[in-house]
């Protein structure tokens, strides 16, 4: 069963080509993942199988980006 994640993020339109790297090589192959650039937390969405928020959040980290997980 896929499960979301929901993160805030500092993620900007022009840094998205270096996140969809990252996340093209972290995703599982029936993941899923989506920005909404318009909200004021930058909210990154993913829908995985195999994904825990901490794998998530520290890949964006470690490119410099600020990346929290919100609660449900």
């Amino acid at each position: 069963m896929k499960k979301i994640l929901v993160f805030k993020t500092s993620v900007e339109e022009e840094l998205v080509p270096k996140v969809n790297e990252v996340m093209k090589n972290l995703i599982d192959e029936n993941g899923n993942w989506n920005f909404d650039l318009e909200d004021c937390d930058r909210i990154l969405r993913v829908e995985t199988l195999l994904l825990d928020a901490c794998e998530v959040a520290q890949e964006l980290e470690n490119i410099g980006l600020y990346c929290q997980e919100l609660p449900d």
